[in-house]
């Protein structure tokens, strides 16, 4: 054989094998059936585990849920899907019972299909993170007291970097991030990491077009401002609570708030009584713990509202047939799957005051920015997010106005230079499962970069 010939064949096989290796890993990770799954799954799934750090032993999991089969998946863009906490599970709340095409029944055992499920405009990709929430685990039990904002979003890097090794299909293809609550925090801070890696490359794998956040908190000073102004507006809290708040709190962090500042927030609980504060005109559910460690827990169920889903996702997810279908759990972890970690949430680490001078960096990059909000969430409302917007001091496109769906006001919206915002009547803090529809409508809108409807016969 010619030298030619040897190394074409070299090439041709290292080639080849290259192609099968990153085909055995996704087919690994493929999703025969879900236990308790209906009959009409007409999607792929995959779901599995990414190595982020080889020298501490930090593995993310993820889950893809990609678009229905009639709806070709191939011609949609990815969208990454976080949940904030810190420490809270995007497989319990964005998957399981906002965004995801399956959701839980209340017998913790079996799934029904989500008709205004996000993956019919989008592949949806949704990751544990950071290392110790959920299935997501490190070989170095120190790092779930030392996680905090910089190393969760260089882990998602680096997350997505492998995984698209793993699943090549999806290279350069449209890539979206959003996410809720202190994914505030996580989406804009990972989309920065992405933009700057991808300064000077023509045709980078990561083809990041914008993000989308919802009750998030953005910049601690105008986060706090809007958040005690909705509570004594909206009957909450007493005159005297408010001004204490305003005095001890502002101008404070909101992961570390000041002794006094702890005081009045606990006060101003005890006044509050006991309702739901992500849904603040909704049943609150029995079993639920004190609102402070709860982030996001009332999902839409068919027919009525539900406030006692997050019971069912911690039933479902534990099971153990369920974790052999999803590749998860493979390294007996000690403790049980939760909707949200208590360690992450007691020892998170650095957590920046503002999101604001990241805001500015990616609008002047002409990427797409949108930011929405539920009207009916105490824990990040919608005067905090109207305030922190407010101080980015946008030029406005389009001034206020309301948008519909089926000839009801759906919500209200603003279009600044760079930004867009929209309101969703009637949401609490985890908008996509009080208001599914709207939600769908919301994305869609988003996707094909169109301002929301203001004719009464919107669809």
């Amino acid at each position: 054989m010619g030298n030619s010939s040897f190394f074409f064949v070299v090439f041709f096989s290292f080639i080849v094998l290259g192609t099968c290796d990153f085909l055995l890993d996704q087919q690994k990770d493929k999703i025969d059936e879900l236990p308790g799954q209906p009959p009409n799954v007409d999607f792929n799934q995959y779901s599995g585990y990414v190595t982020v750090n080889q020298q501490s032993g930090r593995s993310l999991f993820y889950w893809l849920t990609e678009s229905p089969t009639n709806r070709d998946p191939k011609s949609r863009p990815l969208l990454l899907w976080l949940n904030g906490g810190p420490g809270c599970s995007s497989v319990a709340y964005g998957a399981a019972e906002e965004i995801g095409p399956l959701h839980i029944n209340s017998d913790g055992k079996t799934l029904y299909m989500n008709p205004y499920s996000w993956n019919k405009l989008a592949n949806l990709l949704f990751l544990e993170s950071p290392a110790g929430v959920g299935y997501s685990y490190s070989n170095t039990s120190s790092d779930l007291y030392t996680a905090g904002d910089a190393r969760t979003a260089e882990d998602s890097y680096a997350f997505l970097i492998n995984w698209f090794e793993r699943f090549p299909q999806y290279k350069h293809r449209d890539f979206y991030i959003a996410g809720e609550s202190y994914a505030g925090h996580y989406v804009p801070q990972l989309s920065q990491i992405i933009y700057e890696r991808n300064k000077g490359v023509k045709n980078p794998v990561i083809n990041f077009k914008g993000f989308m956040v919802g009750n998030a908190v953005t910049d601690d000073y105008n986060d706090y401002i809007g958040t005690f102004e909705y509570w004594w507006t909206h009957g909450l809290i007493s005159d005297s609570t408010y001004k204490s708040l305003q005095t001890t709190c502002e101008g404070g962090s909101s992961e570390h708030p000041s002794i006094d500042c702890i005081r009045a927030l606990t006060t101003a609980e005890s006044e509050q009584g006991n309702i739901d504060p992500y849904s603040i005109y909704t049943k609150p559910c029995n079993f639920s713990s004190s609102f402070k460690n709860r982030r996001g827990h009332y999902p839409w169920m068919r027919g009525a509202y539900d406030p006692c889903t997050e019971k069912y996702s911690t039933e479902y997810f534990n099971v153990p047939e369920v974790q052999k279908a999803l590749h998860a759990n493979i390294t007996k972890l000690s403790y049980p799957w939760k909707t949200c970690s208590d360690i992450l949430g007691g020892y998170w680490g650095d957590s920046p005051l503002s999101m604001l001078p990241i805001y500015k960096e990616l609008i002047a990059a002409g990427l797409r920015v949108w930011v929405f909000s539920g009207d009916t969430d105490s824990v990040v409302p919608i005067t905090a997010t109207r305030y922190s917007l407010d101080a980015l001091n946008l030029s406005t496109i389009a001034n206020w106005y309301p948008w519909y769906d089926n000839g009801k006001v759906g919500g209200w919206s603003q279009i600044y230079e760079g930004l867009t915002f929209v309101t969703v009547t009637g949401a609490g803090h985890e908008v996509p499962l009080h208001r599914p529809r709207q939600a769908f409508i919301l994305l869609r809108s988003y996707l094909e970069n169109k301002p929301m409807q203001r004719s009464l016969n919107s669809i």
